[in-house]
């Protein structure tokens, strides 16, 4: 996702197609790519925090080029990717070779998986641009094993017309679904982005 708020990923075949386009120069963009050693550096710190420490089952939903997919992998989870750009998925599969992974073209709001399959449902910068979010999340939930991890990662971009959903509706959403359910900011750690942002950036992470 760019920093302006736009997404390289969709719940619709039109916007797969949109960001097929866009996949040759996607991880030029700091945090899509990670290849700074301290931006990767700071999502690998994140992670630590937000996925079990125990190897697992990570789903990863509207995967991109699988920049977080592969920080996941190397920490030892087998990860599942799903995006709806092909293009992407090619990047994705090049960048994670050797790891235990998988990807599969599908729409992230309704993912080609099986319920309760995974202890770790990983999302970046995907909910907001899905119709229904909150139907969205609900089925998001059933694909996680008890005790599984819901990460989201989220945020509300530009000033004029901000794109993006608040923190407060998610955790709106959530709070009776679940178990446990915290909220990290993220907007004043510049390492993330590659530089200050001024925009609402932030996770929840949901226990199930």
């Amino acid at each position: 996702m760019s920093t302006d708020g736009t997404s390289g990923i969709g719940g619709t075949s039109g916007i797969g197609d949109t960001w097929d386009e866009a996949a040759a120069t996607f991880d030029d963009e700091p945090d899509h790519g990670l290849r700074d050693p301290a931006v990767r550096a700071a999502w690998a710190d994140r992670l630590d925090g937000w996925l079990p420490g125990k190897p697992g089952e990570v789903l990863d939903l509207g995967c991109g080029t699988g920049s977080l997919s592969l920080l996941a992998a190397e920490r030892g989870h087998r990860v599942t990717g799903v995006d709806s750009a092909p293009r992407m998925l090619e990047l994705a599969r090049h960048k994670l070779a050797g790891q235990d992974a998988e990807f599969r073209l599908g729409d992230a709001a309704a993912p080609p998986v099986s319920p309760g399959a995974y202890d770790v449902v990983l999302v970046r910068h995907v909910l907001w641009t899905l119709p229904g979010p909150e139907d969205v999340l609900r089925h998001w939930l059933t694909l996680l094993r008890p005790a599984g991890r819901l990460v989201l990662i989220e945020g509300v971009w530009g000033e004029l017309s901000p794109v993006g959903i608040p923190a407060d509706r998610i955790l709106h959403t959530l709070a009776p679904l679940v178990r446990e359910v915290r909220h990290t900011s993220l907007s004043q750690d510049p390492r993330l982005w590659g530089g200050p942002v001024r925009d609402e950036r932030y996770a929840v992470v949901a226990i199930s």
